[in-house]
């Protein structure tokens, strides 16, 4: 019989009177993937965060390779071969590649002379093992998201981790990064590791995983081989209730042209010659591979990185966006892709969180009005069923789902025309992604504008009135919606030189 590398046993953990794992049992054995399910606030989190040493458990059994660890830490942990990549990459911005990586696997003895070429080859190496093509010597902030992803991954390489857990790590991969990670995935469970994988893609954990355990309101339901299961089956475990259908055929009435770009560029971010229009009511699907521009787009017409040729028109007036402000008065709201730096204040309450850009409006002469911000804040609680306690609660306590819809009342409640999401169901759960898509349809109904960039194609191919395909910074197809999966990778990866008008 396999000795399991980590057993949880009856796991309970509360935190004030919330109680968020209600007796969890787990285990992991050598040489297995075994993938963790659930939606956003059923207790995946926390249970990591146990097993990692971030939190003590209230009751329960853990046991590492047979040992019982009665007081597990984070410095434990990885003394026991625990290793944990985590959706969002927890790296030093202002360090190269190298560096972060060093700190990581070497020894912090003081007065210990650093051997930068060795540690530059090691690096390379470990980039290598993992597809990364990238030079060690970059600070890590001139990095794309995916590429910090496959540092942190190079980093749990090098540790000689035993027992792996990775939490969403292809949310912002592309399908090449994908395949590759998937690779990686397969020689660590070839070589003896156990690997816990998180994912919201129910087609990785059919790829990878051997068995899968479900969590759901902080207990498990059902720990079963993955063989024997189907989508459908999956779903129903982990809502409790059945989604029948992820993206309904539904498409909007589109009306008058909101915006129109004409050459629009910008040399600094590498976009060019982007012609496009978006009607009132229509969505707008933007896909393309990592790198391709699509992020830069939006940026552009936020006024982050103003462009340096063509003209961009709102409503038929030419507008120069040279700032946020500006677009916001103008009348454009952006969803950024990385929704705890850019989408959310976790510290900040949820109210707080929601009028942060209408405090103009809100408070005309600088005078505060609480009751106002209140308000506002239990319109967009009740409108866009945010789960939580009330409007004075931290945005840390909620989900992910629920972090991304305050982020996205932020936008609404300035009224918009155009409204821009960047991956706006990036590492939400099947449930909340379903609540997403309905609240964004909804708003296209009503009239809004919506560029809607995602790098999940089924989204995109479902969600969209009209499809641009982004490559080397430029509209390379313009398809309708409804286009199958092969014409908009074909477009994305450049090996057809049809493109269609856009608008």
């Amino acid at each position: 019989m396999t000795t399991p590398l980590l057993n949880l046993v009856c796991v309970t953990k509360s935190f004030g009177a919330v109680r968020a794992l209600k007796g969890v049992t787990f285990d992991l054995n050598p040489g297995e993937v075994h993938a963790l399910l659930g939606e956003n606030g059923a207790g995946k989190s926390t249970l990591i965060k146990i097993v990692t040493g971030a939190h003590q458990p209230d009751d329960g059994r853990i046991e590492v390779a047979s040992k019982r660890v009665t007081h597990l830490t984070p410095s434990l942990a990885h003394e026991l071969g625990i290793a944990c990549i985590y959706q969002q990459p927890a790296l030093f911005p202002d360090l190269t590649v190298a560096e972060n990586i060093a700190l990581r696997l070497e020894s912090s003895h003081a007065f210990r002379r650093i051997h930068w070429s060795d540690r530059i080859s090691k690096a390379r190496d470990l980039l290598q093992r993992v597809g990364a093509e990238m030079d060690p010597g970059l600070e890590v902030r001139q990095l794309s998201m995916p590429e910090q992803q496959l540092v942190e991954i190079a980093c749990t390489l090098g540790s000689g981790a035993r027992i792996v857990i990775m939490d969403e790590p292809t949310a912002s991969l592309t399908q090449k990064e994908q395949h590759i990670l998937f690779d990686v995935v397969r020689k660590l469970r070839s070589s003896g590791v156990g690997v816990i994988y998180i994912s919201h893609r129910l087609e990785e954990i059919f790829a990878l995983a051997d068995r899968v355990t479900v969590l759901r309101d902080g207990e498990s339901v059902g720990t079963h081989p993955v063989a024997g299961m189907t989508e459908s089956a999956l779903i129903q475990l982990m809502v409790g209730r059945e989604v029948a259908q992820m993206h309904p055929p539904e498409q909007g009435a589109c009306g008058d042209l909101v915006l129109s770009m004409k050459n629009v560029g910008c040399s600094a971010s590498g976009v060019r010659n982007i012609t496009m229009d978006i009607h009132a009511g229509e969505i707008v699907g933007m896909s393309g591979l990592v790198g391709a521009g699509r992020t830069e787009l939006a940026r552009i017409l936020f006024g982050l990185t103003p462009s340096d040729s063509g003209e961009i028109l709102l409503h038929g007036k030419r507008i120069a966006l040279s700032s946020p402000g500006e677009a916001v008065s103008s009348g454009i709201a952006y969803l950024p892709e990385d929704r705890r730096r850019h989408g959310v204040i976790l510290e900040m309450s949820i109210a707080s969180n929601i009028s942060m850009a209408v405090h103009e409006r809100l408070f005309p002469g600088s005078w505060l009005n609480f009751g106002t911000e209140q308000k506002l804040a239990l319109d967009y609680i009740r409108d866009l069923a945010i789960k939580t306690s009330g409007p004075d609660a931290p945005a840390w306590s909620l989900s992910g789902g629920n972090q991304q819809k305050v982020a996205l009342a932020r936008w609404l409640a300035t009224h918009p025309k155009l409204l821009i999401l960047d991956e706006p169901t990036q590492g939400v759960d099947v449930g909340a992604k379903s609540e997403i898509h309905k609240i964004i349809r909804r708003l296209a109904r009503q009239g809004l504008a919506v560029l809607m960039i995602s790098s999940d194609l089924p989204e995109v191919l479902d969600m969209s009135d009209r499809i641009a395909v982004m490559r080397s910074g430029s509209i390379v197809a313009m398809l309708p919606g409804r286009s199958n999966a092969h014409d908009v990778m074909t477009a994305a990866l450049g090996q057809t030189d049809k493109t269609e008008a856009a608008g």
